[in-house]
């Protein structure tokens, strides 16, 4: 159920690294952090002390290395772990050590994160829940093709063939000609992404959104959902600018989703943050995964829904009741997030190297979540994610005109980025207008002059 604990050790790296370190030290809670080689030698203030080494500088023998992480937290007597996004954060089997080693995860327990990790398990859960969820059976497909077109003709085409394991391995179906083909081929990928065969096939939506929203819960059976995000801009499957709310979302129809989403978190004994994804086109949410951690994009829902969703992730661990009622209410505002890169304005290539200088913006309104100052070293084996900006004001056009003079007054010389993208993005008249779907991007990069950056 939880148990107090007065330091933690900090799984992970950059941005978010820093981002749980502040909220730890806001609680009254020792933070403990690590780093791999690369990333001790990629400060730009090198000396003794500082985080602790975790190993090279490979995310296999450091980031990833559990062995590693448990013995580090025994050596520096910490009484709990957090994960952070990506690396172990949705790793069961990691979450399940933690706790067999005496040690708190602040994290869902292993078999919520079991269940939402495993696509056909976590479509009969929500079924189950009363979730949404896209047109499909929720069941592995069977191994014979007749069946299957079977399967894909009483959904309609288009179709969408994806494998259990995870978001890798997927085929688009568009008549039964193409599925035996597309099954054999996704079979394949799924056997070498995750050393399983089984596959599931929904309806392939075409003109989406891609709306989440977020949960917040506790070990004695409550659970909340506080507001929801549009992150619809995406290049590649990887997201790029977030907003919350979401625009043109019903409030009715927000609440009874969110209700849903809640009521899932009961059923299966979720604890602390989560994000429930959705498709949203023609009016119709369709739920397709849970991410069973804290989201790169949580500042949004922090600053219009006045929240800090770490300190409640580090409160749930430690057994505090939620209050229910602090979480009531419409969203404060709107709130935008840039997720600025290292990397290639053209072809949008990880581009590491050295910060030269390094200026952002401040004032009301703006929030700049980073771990790089000047003389910092972009290392070429992680995530290209360098800073996160964001912005709040009081409407949609207010928060957009904000964003606008804050990426102009951003300033990171020596290593190329994304800021010009971003400034192109809040210069679209559609994107201005809201509600652009998750092909939108793609498209207008497509469009533009070649070689424009």
């Amino acid at each position: 159920m939880g148990a107090p604990f007065t330091s933690v050790l900090i799984a992970n790296r950059g941005e978010i690294a820093v981002r749980v370190e502040r909220a730890c030290l806001e609680l009254g809670l020792r933070p403990v952090l690590i780093a791999s080689e690369a990333d001790r030698a990629g400060r730009a203030t090198p000396g003794e002390g500082g985080p602790l080494a975790i190993g090279p500088s490979a995310p296999g023998r450091s980031y990833l290395n559990q062995a590693a992480i448990l013995l580090a937290a025994r050596v520096t007597g910490a009484e709990a772990v957090h994960p952070g996004y990506g690396f172990l954060s949705e790793n069961a089997d990691f979450a399940e050590a933690v706790e067999a080693a005496g040690l708190t995860f602040v994290g869902p327990p292993a078999a919520a994160i079991r269940i939402m990790g495993d696509k056909i398990a976590a479509k009969r859960a929500m079924m189950a829940a009363g979730v949404p969820c896209v047109p499909g059976p929720g069941e592995p497909l069977p191994e014979d093709a007749a069946a299957v077109r079977a399967i894909a003709e009483e959904i309609g085409y288009p179709v969408i063939v994806k494998a259990a394991g995870g978001g890798r391995g997927m085929r688009v179906v568009r008549e039964s000609a193409e599925v035996a083909d597309a099954i054999a081929i996704t079979r394949e990928e799924a056997r070498r992404a995750f050393g399983r065969p089984e596959l599931y096939m929904e309806k392939f939506l075409e003109h989406p959104r891609h709306v989440e929203f977020q949960v917040l819960c506790d070990n004695h059976g409550n659970a909340v959902w506080v507001g929801h995000r549009d992150c619809s801009v995406q290049r590649r499957h990887q997201k790029v600018v977030e907003e919350a709310p979401a625009p043109g979302i019903a409030p009715a129809l927000a609440e009874r989703i969110g209700a849903r989403c809640a009521e899932a978190c009961r059923q299966i004994g979720y604890r602390g943050v989560g994000t429930f994804e959705f498709l949203y086109e023609n009016g119709e949410f369709y739920f397709i995964e849970m991410n069973t951690r804290l989201q790169v994009e949580h500042p949004v829902t922090e600053m219009t829904a006045g929240v800090d969703l770490v300190h409640e992730q580090l409160r749930a661990a430690q057994g505090a009741v939620l209050e229910t009622a602090r979480f009531a209410g419409e969203a404060r505002g709107h709130a935008f997030e840039c997720r600025i890169n290292a990397e290639d304005p053209t072809t949008f290539v990880a581009a590491p190297g050295r910060i030269a200088a390094v200026h952002f913006p401040s004032g009301p309104g703006i929030r700049v979540d980073t771990h790089v100052s000047a003389g910092y070293r972009v290392s070429p084996y992680y995530d290209s994610l360098i800073a996160k900006l964001i912005v709040h004001a009081p409407t949609r056009a207010d928060a957009i005109r904000r964003m606008q003079v804050a990426l102009s007054a951003t300033r990171i010389d020596g290593i190329a980025t994304n800021l010009a993208l971003h400034e192109r993005i809040f210069a679209d008249p559609d994107f201005v207008r809201g509600g652009v779907d998750i092909h939108h991007l793609e498209k207008r990069l497509r469009e533009e002059p070649r070689g424009e950056a």
